[in-house]
């Protein structure tokens, strides 16, 4: 079964998308990995917003952010990536990160992509052709 995924600029989020997005976002990052950090940073503004609504009560299951060139890196980067607990281990991840990449390629074809992510996430990351390029870094004391 192909999944419904929605792709946005900012400007055409409209605003239960936002809030359910900025909602996901606050549950799995600040709540479930207990990191206190300000998420709306500004970036989102000038990104691509890349979500799957449940299909039981439309709320946000899978996201991930595009960040266009020389907006947080001189490359494009994906970042924000998440899926909620209870639909992780199904193959939703994959397919967002599948969908984000073939984005990317078509709307800047010359551009590479950089990510910063979670160590315990570096053998997924590497199955897409991300390599490793920094040292282990441990951002928000966040281990899984």
């Amino acid at each position: 079964m192909k999944n419904n995924w929605t792709n946005k600029s900012f400007n055409e989020l409209n605003n239960k998308e936002l809030y359910d997005i900025i909602k996901v976002r606050s549950k799995v990052f600040q709540i479930e990995q207990n990191c206190l950090y300000l998420d709306l940073d500004d970036i989102d503004t000038y990104c691509f917003h890349l979500f799957l609504k449940s299909e039981l009560d439309s709320s946000v299951v899978s996201y991930c952010r595009i960040i266009p060139p020389n907006i947080r890196y001189p490359e494009v980067s994906i970042g924000r990536v998440l899926t909620i607990p209870s639909k992780r281990k199904k193959g939703l991840a994959r397919e967002m990160m599948e969908i984000a990449i073939a984005f990317v390629q078509k709307t800047w074809p010359q551009q590479n992509i950089q990510i910063s992510a979670q160590v315990y996430l570096e053998e997924f990351y590497q199955s897409f052709q991300f390599q490793t390029i920094s040292d282990v870094y441990l951002e928000d004391n966040v281990i899984e």
